[in-house]
């Protein structure tokens, strides 16, 4: 059997980066049964309510759904069911340290595929206000708007 090799993207959480401040970003494994592998495999996850949770010193991934694996039997697993973060320890305790002193979030930005294992990209995040968004939304209207002045002077 060939070792697949490289990412292959799954999902993504689009909403993430314009809802929350992300401060820093580490790549973390899961625990996954086999029918959540196949059901990954075929694409299917959505990543839109999942956040990360600490119990004790683990972590935890909750709320990302993988449906169901369509060819599976009766021991098919939950859609919506708490996975394990796999991480060192070192970056687990400095994630855990955060969240406990700093009051962030651990939000998952993307999940995908690497060298053929399951991996998720988790986030420290604080959450941003709607003044925040809306900034954020007219500064990237005014910058579209200049590339696009740019690109007509440069026409003529």
């Amino acid at each position: 059997m060939v070792k697949q090799t490289g990412l292959k993207p799954i999902a993504q959480n689009r909403k993430a980066r314009h809802d929350y401040h992300i401060d820093d970003v580490v790549e973390a494994g899961l625990v996954l049964t086999g029918t959540e592998v196949k059901s990954l495999r075929l694409g299917r996850a959505s990543l839109v309510d999942a956040f990360g949770s600490v119990r004790g010193k683990e972590l935890w991934l909750q709320n990302l759904h993988i449906p169901e694996y369509t060819h599976g039997t009766w021991t098919n697993h939950e859609p919506r069911r708490t996975r394990k973060l796999l991480l060192h320890r070192d970056e687990m305790e400095k994630l855990v340290r955060a969240v406990e002193q700093q009051g962030v979030t651990l939000v998952p930005l993307s999940l995908y595929f690497k060298d053929g294992y399951a991996k998720v990209e988790l986030a420290t995040a604080r959450g941003k206000k709607d003044y925040d968004k809306r900034h954020a939304l007219a500064e990237r209207q005014a910058n579209r708007e200049a590339q696009r002045a740019l690109s007509d002077r440069s026409r003529r």
